[in-house]
């Protein structure tokens, strides 16, 4: 019986690799995003094994209802991947307006809750009761760019997000796991092949590794029993500039 997973943020980019990925090791996947297209286009080698789900995860009524769907269609949900995220042109505080900070909140902090407490609510009572909730947490989580306060605080947040369902998941065999990527290769990142601006006032090209291996490593964390949990891990282009002085 195939196990059902469901991927925020699944119309492009490292979710649609992860989606795509779970899909080719025989799961079945709600795909969630804002763009029906995009999840279309997802979603075409694997219309049986699919679920589309387009909204906007900071709207926690349509969230709410997506997952009813999910329930009401599939009976149970195995897994979680919290991807859904959004940024913001680099900013200085005081130059980041209030409309930007909160729509960047609302994506990958609020969205990743109401998602959470969904397939919270879901894992809790279904028959047998578990499973996972892999959230992505972005190198930002732990270092940030320059001018990229909305981003790298919600990313932060989502560790805090992540060890507290941890902790509260354990009378109910719910997991949750942090992956931090690094570069993948991603439309979103073809700017690095030019140069980003380093801490030091600098534009300099960044490494990039290839998206499919960011996949594999979420493909291996879902396959993982209820008893084992791989509570944080990253996956980064070898030579980016994060470890050390770059």
């Amino acid at each position: 019986m195939a196990k059902i997973a469901c991927v925020t943020g699944a119309g492009s980019g490292v979710g649609r690799a992860a989606a795509q990925g779970l899909l080719k090791a025989g799961w079945k996947v709600a795909l969630i995003g804002r763009r029906q297209d995009a999840l279309e286009e997802t979603a075409a080698d694997y219309r049986d094994s699919t679920l589309l789900l387009p909204l906007d995860v900071s709207d926690h009524t349509a969230v709410a209802a997506g997952f009813r769907t999910l329930e009401d269609v599939w009976g149970r949900l195995d897994m979680l991947f919290n991807n859904a995220g959004s940024g913001a042109a680099a900013r200085t505080p005081d130059e980041l307006d209030i409309e930007t900070w909160m729509s960047v909140v609302g994506v990958n902090l609020n969205g990743s809750f109401f998602c959470a407490r969904e397939a919270f609510r879901i894992m809790r009572h279904q028959t047998p009761q578990g499973g996972r909730i892999l959230n992505n947490g972005s190198i930002s989580a732990h270092t940030p760019r320059p001018g990229s306060i909305a981003y790298t605080s919600t990313k932060h947040a989502i560790t805090g997000l992540t060890k507290t369902l941890a902790l509260d998941g354990r009378p109910f065999d719910i997991v949750a796991s942090q992956i931090d990527i690094g570069n993948a290769a991603t439309p979103l990142t073809m700017r690095m092949n030019d140069g980003v601006l380093q801490p030091n006032g600098e534009l300099m090209p960044e490494a990039r590794m290839d998206v499919a291996y960011v996949a594999d490593m979420i493909v291996h964390i879902a396959s993982l029993p209820l008893d084992v949990n791989v509570h944080t891990v990253t996956i980064m282009a070898s030579k980016m500039p994060f470890l050390g002085r770059g």
